[in-house]
């Protein structure tokens, strides 16, 4: 007798194995990038080493906010209105990497007649801050998004993002190993190898970005789409209750991650405590913290793994702050901004995917462009 075939299952979204390494890839080698100017390392290079007054630093850093706060939501826009073959971010990613890394490296050349001179200095870091900054605006705001082009579902998404967190090690290690390095005042030599370690850096990282573009690829349906002017998306993502919601949660999480980092470089310089433990328990922290939230993701929801991980960072924080010039404490916050970094890499993203998910529903348009340049932007 013939039995009826039973209708097959729905097939379940795949994103390639090597598509979610290269796109970590290339998160991870603009990360390093933007850590080591962002951070400490290009203000301890211009000040210290090259002789800049810190407050004409500060006056840089300040006009580069007000630009930064511009650019980040007219980029998004016009990436989620750009029409291209590639899709609406490859192009951004693959032929901005080059002009990235020559902005990148224009920050450590020693201009002749720059020795001393404070204008010189000043332009030079306003300047090439402001072209760096605009490629990458460019490229990392496409390469954040990206995910959500590849895969529509979240349990596919978070198979890339756990190759992100992977990745997001050498985010971290690469910087405190050049913490490290760094040169002493007065150190021609030492300043001389530090410059062509950034030089090298700038190119090798701008290599993989370009080269990771070739492994990966976006749908291209939502090319298709009329985008609204500029000023009527940016009230529609603010019309999102959830996006609301989304940004009080995002803006704090970055701003203490923004914060440790850059106070990573001033803390090992201060406190005298060995830093084998705490790179350690940093790295050890980051690891469990990927297997805890991937294997609760689903029980415990995205909300609430916020809520547990936005508590073990406080622990995290509060050790550190009482008891940092100890080996004990330290290495507990040490441990537990592991848990942090993993749950910021990991959750957030997720999250921001089901704002963007529930605006789509809302409007009928993929706009995440613009909800990522908002959420740079505040």
């Amino acid at each position: 007798m013939e039995t009826t075939p039973s209708p097959s299952p729905l097939q379940e979204e795949h994103v390639p194995v090597k598509s979610r390494i290269w796109i970590s890839i290339a998160d991870s080698a603009v990360a390093i990038l933007q850590s080591l100017v962002a951070a400490s390392a290009l203000t301890y290079y211009f000040v210290k080493l090259r002789g800049l007054d810190s407050g004409l630093a500060g006056i840089v850093w300040l006009l580069f906010g007000l630009w930064n706060a511009v650019n980040d939501p007219l980029f998004g826009y016009i990436s989620d209105r750009t029409k291209n073959k590639l899709g609406r971010r490859l192009p951004y990613i693959r032929y901005g990497a080059p002009i990235f890394a020559l902005a990148f490296l224009l920050f450590w050349v020693d201009f002749p007649g720059s020795e001393g001179n404070q204008a010189a200095l000043f332009i030079q870091l306003l300047l090439v801050l402001f072209i760096y900054d605009s490629l990458y605006t460019a490229i990392a705001t496409s390469i954040y998004i990206m995910p959500y082009e590849m895969a529509v579902s979240n349990k596919a998404r978070s198979t890339i993002y756990i190759w992100k967190i992977i990745f997001m090690v050498f985010t971290l290690v690469v910087p405190l190993a050049l913490e490290g390095i760094k040169p002493d005042v007065g150190d021609a030599a030492g300043i001389g190898r530090f410059r062509w370690i950034m030089v090298g850096f700038g190119i090798g990282m701008a290599v993989l970005v370009f080269v990771s573009t070739f492994f990966y690829r976006e749908k291209h349906f939502t090319q298709a789409e009329e985008q609204p002017p500029f000023v009527t998306a940016f009230k529609e993502c603010f019309k999102n209750r959830s996006f609301i919601v989304f940004e009080a949660i995002s803006f704090t999480i970055m701003f203490a991650q923004t914060a440790l980092m850059q106070g990573i470089w001033i803390y090992f310089d201060e406190i005298d405590v060995n830093r084998l433990p705490l790179y350690i328990a940093l790295a050890a922290g980051i690891v469990a913290g990927v297997v805890l939230w991937i294997n609760r993701r689903d029980r415990w929801g995205i909300k609430k793994s916020i809520r547990i991980m936005a508590v073990l960072c406080s622990v995290g924080c509060f050790s550190l702050l009482l008891g940092g010039r100890l080996l004990v404490p330290a290495t507990l916050g040490f441990l537990l901004f592991g848990f942090g970094f993993a749950g910021g890499m990991y959750l957030i993203p997720l999250m921001n995917g089901d704002v963007v998910d529930y605006d789509e529903h809302k409007t009928g348009l993929r706009r995440e462009g613009m909800y990522a340049g908002i959420n740079s932007f505040i």
